[in-house]
Parts: structure tokens; C-alpha cells; sequence
């Protein structure tokens, strides 16, 4: 473990409608929406997962392996306002992020495959990106896009996030591309329930999750997404 990094506790499951609205009414009188949110109370996320010429991502998370990591280009509401290059870090049951800002400029020049513009000797995570690309052969797979309903609470630093209408782009790894036109990769039915937290989850939150009650999943959106492009395309591991 990489102790400069902050790492924070992670759950997920896969929950219903039903359990949704349940879960949601509790927390509300708990938590606050996120600061980020619209009048909707949700924001969109569009991400761009990379992976190296050996699926090597992919195959340490469907092998179980715990201590792992993912690239991925992320964006908020098809805007180019704000763009990270990220990589999220898993060791065991804990998660970190390190993450650099792209501009619109970059990210044309990175999906244009033009690696150059990561050589930054003063950005440790774009050199690190920029020697994957050229060494392992990172490359884009697949758009991850979905509707996020966040929740967040002071003690303990807990995010609760509802993540809904899971998708995936069939034919372009493209994240402005208006021809994407993603289709969803999982039941209608289904919503995400991501629970992140630093050293405890109060009682009363916990109380309201009733997580005892929950079926924890791995729940990857990369490796859902990938799967559906597996099964609908000729898309082969």
C-alpha cells in the first residue's frame, strides 16, 4: 500500500427499484446531496477505460486478484469543462484515486493516439500513463455512462451514491462522439448502491442501509460493460 495515498473503504451492491426509493427516503433525513448535483439531484458521468494489450484489468478483476488498477479519461454532463485522467487503485478492500486534469486540446490529441502530449516529466500520472501507452500498449476500450445520485455526510466522510442506467457504447470509444448513442448494459432494474467511507459509516446511516440485507456484488462497470461488448459485437478478450 502506497501510504502517501488516502485510501477509503468501499462497498458495492446491486439493488431494485423498490429497495431504492426505500433506501433513498432513510438517507435523506441523514445525508445532504452532493454540492455538484442539479436540480435534478443527479449528474451524468461518461468515462473512457483503458486497458493494456493483455486485457490485463479486465483479467485481474474476473480472476479475483485484490491489489489491482484501472486508467480511465472521465468526464461530467458530455462537457469538456472538466477532464480527468484517473487511476483508481484497489488494495483489498480499500480504494484511492490519483488523477490529473486534461484539457478538451489533450484529450483530442490522446484519442487521436498522440501519447506525446503525456510526456510531462513534472506529472507523475501522465508519465506513468505515457510509458503504459508505449511500453504495454495501453489503449481505449470501452465507454462506461451512467446517472449518478450522490449523498454525503460530514462524519466519516461517507458518499453514498446511486448509480443508474448503466451504458455502453457499441461502435466508438469517443467520449463527445453525438453519434455514441450508448445502450444500456444492465437490467432496467437494477441501480447500483456504491457506499464509500474513511475509518466508520455512523450508526444511524448504517441503521438506514441495512446492508446486512444487501447482496454486496463486485459491481465493476468496466467489466459489466465489457462483457455486453463481448456478447454484442465482435469484440474478443
Amino acid at each position: 500500500m502506497n501510504k502517501s495515498l488516502k485510501y477509503r473503504h468501499e462497498l458495492k451492491f446491486f439493488i431494485n427499484q423498490h429497495q431504492f426509493y426505500i433506501i433513498r427516503q432513510r438517507l435523506k433525513s441523514l445525508m445532504s446531496p452532493d454540492s455538484n448535483v442539479g436540480s435534478s439531484g443527479e449528474y451524468h458521468i461518461r468515462s473512457l477505460y483503458f486497458d493494456d494489450m493483455n486485457n490485463k484489468a479486465l483479467h485481474e478483476k474476473l480472476g479475483g486478484i485484490r491489489d489491482r488498477v484501472k486508467y480511465r479519461i472521465r468526464i461530467y454532463n458530455v462537457q469538456d469543462d472538466v477532464i480527468h485522467f484517473e487511476k483508481k487503485i484497489k488494495f483489498n478492500d480499500y480504494i484511492a484515486k490519483v488523477k490529473e486534469p486534461l484539457t478538451r486540446e489533450m484529450y483530442e490529441q490522446i484519442a487521436a493516439g498522440q501519447f506525446e502530449v503525456l510526456n510531462n516529466p513534472e506529472k507523475s500520472l501522465l508519465m506513468e500513463l505515457y510509458h503504459e501507452m508505449n511500453h504495454h500498449l495501453l489503449r481505449p476500450k470501452v465507454i462506461v455512462d451512467y446517472v449518478r445520485e450522490p449523498y454525503v455526510c460530514h462524519n466519516g466522510n461517507v458518499r453514498i451514491t446511486f448509480d443508474k442506467e448503466l451504458r455502453t457504447g457499441l461502435h466508438s470509444t469517443d467520449l463527445f462522439s453525438k453519434q455514441l448513442k450508448p445502450v444500456r448494459a444492465i437490467d432496467e432494474n437494477l441501480i447500483i448502491l456504491e457506499v464509500k467511507y474513511d475509518e466508520y459509516i455512523p450508526d444511524s446511516i448504517r441503521i438506514a442501509l441495512q446492508l446486512e440485507g444487501l447482496n454486496r456484488q463486485s459491481a465493476s462497470k468496466y467489466v459489466i460493460c465489457r462483457k455486453f461488448l463481448k456478447y454484442n459485437t465482435w469484440e474478443d478478450y
